[in-house]
């Protein structure tokens, strides 16, 4: 008997433009903390986080936070391939980093092939509006393009909270569910998806240890 640390390793990849809140999204959900103060990301930081998902699946998630800026893009393509999810982030405050959106799809699309990843449309900064912040972005033009190109779609509050467990998790079970009914598979050479490692739990190791030496045969 073995107690599993998790049974997959996901890899996804938050996508979109400079200063519209990923990296104070990721901060939430890792470490249940908001960033009053968050340098501009430099190339592409690292986070992880073990969830499960419905039926108690184990999974933990690479989370890779890339620049915005145009100058650290040759960086973070290559970050792309090895991902089967994305989540496309805007400001909802900011209608131009909603409107850069598609250009990020098509660029995760394009490098993320042949495989097809899973995404979702990610509203930051939602604390704001009602607070100083004037939203540029409603939520009836957001849910058109979500339904449009079928993603899931919420808007967060990194400062508050709010939906930022439901965007990961969202991602998460899709990936679970493609896997499921066999559209993704363990891939040698692809880091999208990985399976886990288990580990003996303190008594089956205490057992092993109290066991004879044994051969084994092939």
């Amino acid at each position: 008997m073995v107690e599993p640390i998790f049974d997959y390793q996901f890899r996804l990849i938050l996508i979109g433009d400079s200063t519209v809140g990923k990296s104070s999204l990721l901060k939430y959900f890792t470490d249940g903390k908001f960033a009053e103060v968050s340098d501009p990301t430099v190339g592409v930081d690292f986070f992880a986080r073990l969830i499960e998902v419905k039926d108690g699946t184990r999974i933990k998630l690479q989370l890779w936070d890339t620049a915005g800026q145009e100058r650290f893009r040759s960086i973070t393509k290559s970050y792309y391939r090895n991902s089967v999810g994305a989540l496309l982030v805007y400001d909802i405050c900011n209608m131009s980093s909603f409107e850069h959106i598609p250009q990020w799809m098509s660029e995760a699309r394009r490098h993320i092939e042949p495989h097809r990843p899973v995404f979702a449309l990610v509203g930051c900064k939602a604390d704001l509006v009602g607070n100083g912040g004037q939203r540029e972005v409603s939520r009836e033009e957001a849910k058109t393009f979500a339904d449009s190109h079928g993603l899931f779609y919420v808007e967060t509050s990194a400062k508050s909270g709010l939906n930022v467990e439901e965007a990961f998790r969202a991602v998460t079970q899709e990936v679970y569910n493609r896997i499921q009914t066999g559209e993704y598979k363990v891939e040698d050479g692809w880091d999208g998806i990985k399976t886990g490692f288990s580990r003996p739990n303190s008594l089956d190791y205490n057992l092993v240890e109290a066991e004879p030496a044994r051969a084994t045969c092939c």
